[in-house]
């Protein structure tokens, strides 16, 4: 089950291009957990990096 973190240590910059539903979606999310979208948007991808299933 995803659940939602407050902290993170270490950072470093890229840029992503997301459909507009998507980033909507996410800061919907984030705000009704007091989250910055940045931080929202990084638990999402290792939530689903840690849920991948290996298809071989």
């Amino acid at each position: 089950m995803f659940k939602v973190k407050k902290e993170y240590v270490e950072y470093e910059y890229k840029s992503l291009r997301l459909p507009k539903e998507l980033i909507d979606k996410l800061q919907e999310v984030a705000e009704e957990n007091n989250l910055s979208f940045n931080k929202m948007v990084i638990q999402c991808i290792e939530y689903a990096l840690n849920n991948i299933k290996d298809t071989e």
